[in-house]
């Protein structure tokens, strides 16, 4: 997912995260050897751990009730910008993604305890799925009683209709897990099927609903992890009777405990509960307050230095995708009180700076400008010592297989940059005064991020032009084949524990696509190829080693993209909202169990 794309990744990364974050007070004068302040790897390293499956009697609901919680009131979020999209089908961009889980439900989801242990669960579904053929065939029994804001019931028909309509070509943004394992690998599902909306159904040899209570997905291959897949917020239900296809996108129709009753785009979103939303068929979810009102525009050190006031609608106030800024660390950090309502963890995520292979072809100029990276001052840009440590690869410590030992870029030594050395390479390349177009999101941490990248891409001898682009469509034009851009960030996040969902969405050469994220544009035989052979690999623990060995290929022999800094996530809250915790599902504050004190 990206950071602001999850994508879980997918930055989601990606989406994503860390999505949305805004300026930055830190220096290049970092130290390089800068300890770990805050979560720590072996937090992350903890979220490494495969999620439990969980049983029917744990899919039902109410969820566990939070200690002291009560009812009313509306929480007030700060974002820095809007969502980039609202249709579920649209979504893998980590802020979205963490919207998404007050207002959609899909067949499954994740419950988690207070250490982070995560269980996949039936969501609109009774259980986790019951799998045959080795998992290659996956069948959901819906519950009783579900049903959308507008009071219709949600049937198999609405299921089918919501995985159906992620092979229509407007929608380009969402993962592609369920749409290849059922249809073919990169952009071949869609050559399928287009979509339902000509009257065609994909073949009840590929998705079956016999009666209005099941749906049966048969996969080409075996995919034991079909439930976390479905549980990602793009495979949320969209109601077929009110899907308005790409005005979705405005309007979309809520399952969960909440519903838009007001959205300004660009500026605010209000939501307000979903009185058709039912607690007894929702394991993961509470509705204490009454909404949340959404503004936009808010930079992040706004946010910071309002919640820190803590007066009047700040004291109800929660961050999303908000951080706080790196110039309000020490208020914050030797304060107990405002630290009491603080979250912090160890995000999933890998920023690094992506370098277009059709156009770098030189593999001695990427590796000048990978080692060249000041990756503590750029990770610290993002909120400081608390805002991520140095990356040593392009595996995150929160997935499974991560080798902190192998540091291809000397990250351990000289994480601000290896100057001389990736000067010489510039020069062994004959690379000195090439033109490069650098790509940065127009938000303050990215300039400064930005800047402090170029300074040390031109000590190395390269000649470097800015070229800035709006954060709100960022992972939709870095995600276009034809970018026209050599060098821009994005940050990646596993969508689940596992190598399945960082190294074939971001390396496969069958993901160089619009909207797909392999931005570097990696097309390698043995990369596709070994892919293809670890997606195969029943046990866990041996496609975590194989993915370890593809990693370093990746990295070693290829290197399409610079590691930069894992992220670390730390926010704070008014003094008014209880339930606070963050939530290793969502990366950030868990949004659906808050209250407010009075």
């Amino acid at each position: 997912m990206s950071i602001l794309r999850s994508r879980t990744a997918q930055a989601t990364i990606v989406a994503a995260a860390v999505g949305a974050l805004t300026l930055t007070g830190c220096s290049s004068g970092s130290n390089d050897n800068d300890k770990s302040v805050g979560k720590s790897k072996d937090d992350a390293k903890a979220q490494a751990k495969p999620v439990v499956m969980g049983t029917a009697q744990q899919s039902v609901g109410p969820a566990k009730a939070v200690p002291g919680a009560k009812k009313g009131g509306f929480a007030q979020v700060y974002q820095e910008t809007d969502f980039s999209h609202l249709d579920p089908g649209q979504i893998y961009v980590s802020d979205a993604g963490l919207l998404s889980k007050l207002l959609y439900r899909g067949l499954t989801t994740y419950t988690e305890d207070d250490k982070g242990t995560q269980t996949v669960v039936g969501d609109l579904a009774k259980d986790a799925g019951k799998s045959s053929d080795g998992g290659k065939t996956w069948t959901f029994e819906l519950k009783d009683g579900v049903k959308d804001e507008n009071g219709r019931t949600i049937t198999s028909a609405d299921i089918r209709h919501s995985i159906e309509r992620l092979y229509s070509s407007f929608l380009t943004d969402g993962p592609t897990y369920i749409q290849q394992w059922l249809s073919g690998s990169g952009t071949s599902y869609r050559k399928a099927y287009a979509g339902p909306y000509k009257g065609k159904h994909l073949p009840d040899s590929v998705l079956d609903t016999p009666d209005d209570k099941t749906i049966v997905f048969h996969f080409k291959e075996a995919h034991t992890d079909a439930p976390q897949a479905l549980a990602m917020a793009a495979y949320s239900v969209v109601p077929e009777k009110t899907d308005t296809k790409q005005k979705y996108d405005q309007k979309p129709v809520a399952t969960g405990p909440y519903k838009i009753s007001a959205y300004k785009p660009g500026k605010s979103l209000k939501l307000v509960r979903n009185d058709q939303w039912d607690e007894k068929t929702d394991p993961m979810r509470h509705n204490y307050v009454d909404g949340f009102n959404i503004d936009y525009n808010v930079s992040k050190a706004d946010q910071t230095k309002t919640i820190l006031a803590d007066r009047g609608e700040a004291k109800n106030a929660v961050m999303f995708s908000g951080q706080i800024d790196a110039t309000q660390l020490q208020k914050i950090t030797t304060d107990k009180k405002v630290m009491k309502r603080t979250v912090q963890g160890y995000g999933p995520y890998v920023w690094q700076l992506n370098m277009n292979m059709d156009r770098i072809k030189d593999k001695k100029i990427r590796d000048a400008i990978a080692l060249a990276i000041p990756a503590t001052a750029a990770g610290h840009a993002d909120g400081g010592a608390y805002g991520g440590d140095a990356a040593n690869s392009l595996t995150s410590p929160s997935t499974p297989g991560y080798d902190e030992k192998f540091d291809p870029f000397n990250r351990a030594k000289k994480a601000n940059g290896d100057i001389e050395k990736a000067k010489k390479l510039i020069d062994e390349a004959g690379a000195k005064g090439k033109k490069l177009v650098y790509a940065y999101a127009n938000v303050p941490v990215r300039v400064t991020q930005a800047n402090l990248i170029i300074n040390n891409l031109e000590k190395i001898g390269l000649d470097i032009q800015k070229k800035e682009v709006d954060q709100a469509t960022w992972y939709e034009q870095m995600g276009k084949v034809k970018n026209g851009m050599d060098l821009y960030m994005t940050g990646w996040g596993q969508d689940w524990a596992d190598g399945n969902t960082v190294f074939p969405p971001s390396y496969d050469g069958a993901n160089i696509q619009d909207g797909a994220s392999n931005y570097s544009h990696v097309n390698d035989k043995h990369v596709n190829a070994e892919s293809a052979r670890i997606q195969k690999i029943a046990d866990a623990a041996e496609r975590a080693k194989e993915y370890a060995k593809l990693s370093e290929y990746i990295s070693t022999k290829i290197n399409p993209a610079a590691p930069i800094y894992y992220t670390k996530i730390f926010q704070i809250a008014g003094s008014n909202v209880g339930g606070l915790r963050y939530s290793s599902v969502t990366n950030y504050t868990d949004p659906t169990r808050i209250f407010l004190k009075k």
